[in-house]
């Protein structure tokens, strides 16, 4: 049961659409270039670089799409990287758990308390390279909970572990990942020979491992380990990019992490006395470094705090099996009456994007998206149907348990993210893809659009024009004598420029803010 809800809530939504403003087309489109285009070591949208992306997720999800492409379009077979990241995530935490309280089944429902935390939901379903960090983050744990019992499985795990996450998140994953290795200092059971040769082995091994490719770099071209520094030390941006507010991380944190945090607090009250447990203390240490570092982002975002995650989801283990009745019953009944309602009105909703009926809910949806068209889609409902049949089944056949109400929740989760990505998909897809302006832009340069100039146009956007038609821009600073140039700017504010004749402007339907404008040289 728990594998099977675990492989639903990988695999909803991961197929089945465009890329998607704005990670998923960028990533996306650094993956297509590499598979297409030949230089597998510089991230690059057409002829641009890209500073700051390690490109391991890169490279699997380019191998992915060409090893896949006889079945799937390259970016959805492409986007299957991230299921694959994100099923090491759950292995990965399975098997700390496992090693850490010696093979007791209460173990296993440690991914189940990973996936029901709503700040994975979406990151996880988009092409997302920070996935790939968690599951090398995952991996350290167990590479050094592992170490007590086989110091060289253990290194050599760890070792491959820190690797990978260099080559997921760059210098600043390390933050992240040497709280184990901290922990391996602190902890008694972990003071032999053996397992402390074992963490300096696999730590060292590990960032020499992570070495590899900035020599590669310096090996094509000493001018690209400077490129690379540069791209490093932008993603520190994060801790001074903003005004500090503790109020913008107090709310993000209410909701990121729920319902792991609270859960992992009682497993730190139950166990107050036995805080120096291993099964404690390595996620404890884990968490401690990862809330540093939380807080001291300037401005507080999704995609940086994911490293809260797998620490929080391996301490709530203890908690989440002697939650007491009353608490348990709680998270319980609130899931069922959150997800059963969010269920019934995702069904409203799919059947009047699909039918047109009701007449005034299908009214909001295409008031929302201008010009789009539904359609009934049998293998979406059948599927939706499938999902809600489970959901009854969980509802009044799933046995009493300590992590009933914990698999509930997962459960409720994956149910909602199964119905829109069923039922409501395709609105979602219209909503967010850059097809359709992609191919109205091609048919406005033809066969003439060759050199195009560009100005204040996002990678998400040039990486779906690229993937879309092919189309590679110049920054406007580099090329200045293209007949071609393609601004990017918000709704009615329209520059002024000499010599230059607009003649194209186009946008995602209902995005009533961003416009593309395209002008030629008179």
């Amino acid at each position: 049961m728990l594998a099977l809800i675990c492989a639903v809530y990988l695999l909803a939504g991961t197929i089945g659409h465009d890329p998607w403003k704005t990670d998923d087309a960028v990533h996306l489109g650094i993956a297509w270039e590499f598979a297409g285009h030949g230089d597998w070591l510089n991230p690059r949208i057409g002829v641009e670089a890209v500073p700051g992306i390690a490109p391991l997720y890169h490279w699997c999800a380019a191998l992915l799409g060409k090893a896949l492409s006889f079945m799937l379009p390259f970016h959805d077979a492409a986007r299957l990287a991230s299921a694959l990241f994100g099923a090491l995530l759950l292995l990965g935490l399975v098997w700390t758990a496992c090693t850490l309280v010696q093979g007791n089944e209460a173990a296993w429902p440690a991914p189940i308390l990973a996936i029901g935390t709503l700040g994975l939901l979406l990151p996880i379903h988009d092409a997302q390279p920070a996935i790939a960090l968690l599951a090398a983050q995952a991996f350290t744990y167990a590479g050094v909970a592992l170490m007590r019992s086989k110091p060289l499985a253990g290194a050599l795990t760890s070792a491959l572990a820190v690797g990978a996450g260099l080559w997921s998140g760059g210098l600043l994953s390390l933050w992240v990942l040497l709280p184990p290795f901290l922990f391996a200092l602190l902890h008694p059971d972990w003071h032999t020979r053996r397992a402390l040769l074992a963490a300096v082995t696999g730590l060292i091994l590990g960032i020499a491992i992570g070495g590899l490719w900035p020599l590669l770099l310096y090996w094509q071209s000493p001018g690209q380990l400077t490129g690379w520094w540069n791209g490093e030390l932008a993603r520190f941006d994060i801790f001074h990019d903003g005004e500090y507010r503790l109020r913008d991380h107090l709310e993000l944190i209410s909701w990121f992490v729920w319902p792991i945090l609270p859960i992992a607090l009682w497993s730190v009250w139950i166990k107050r006395d036995a805080l120096n447990d291993a099964s404690v203390l390595l996620p404890l240490v884990g968490s401690v470094f990862s809330f540093v570092e939380f807080f001291l982002l300037a401005d507080p975002k999704p995609l940086p705090s994911l490293p809260l995650i797998v620490p929080l989801a391996l301490l709530a283990l203890p908690g989440a099996q002697r939650l007491r009745r009353g608490a348990a019953n709680a998270l319980d009944w609130f899931g069922i009456m959150t997800f059963t309602l969010l269920a019934g009105l995702i069904w409203l909703g799919g059947v009047a994007i699909a039918t047109g009926a009701p007449a005034r809910v299908a009214k909001n949806f295409y008031k929302a998206e201008p010009g789009f068209i539904g359609h009934l889609s049998i293998p979406a409902f059948i599927a939706a149907g499938l999902l809600t049949v489970a959901w009854a089944w969980i509802l009044f056949g799933l046995p009493r348990s300590p992590w009933r109400s914990a698999t509930r929740w997962a459960a409720g989760l994956t149910l909602m993210w199964g119905l829109i990505t069923t039922l409501w998909l395709p609105w979602v897809d219209f909503a967010k893809t850059y097809r359709p302006v992609a191919l109205s832009l091609s048919k406005v340069l033809g066969s003439n659009g060759k050199c195009v100039a560009s100005r204040d146009v996002g990678l998400a956007q040039k990486a779906s024009l690229r993937y879309f038609i092919g189309l590679a821009t110049d920054p406007i600073d580099k090329n200045d004598s293209c007949p071609w140039l393609l601004i990017q700017g918000a709704s009615g504010k329209e520059p002024e420029l000499k010599g230059m004749k607009k003649t194209w402007e186009g946008n995602r339907g209902g995005d009533k803010s961003e416009r593309l404008r395209l002008y030629r040289r008179n």
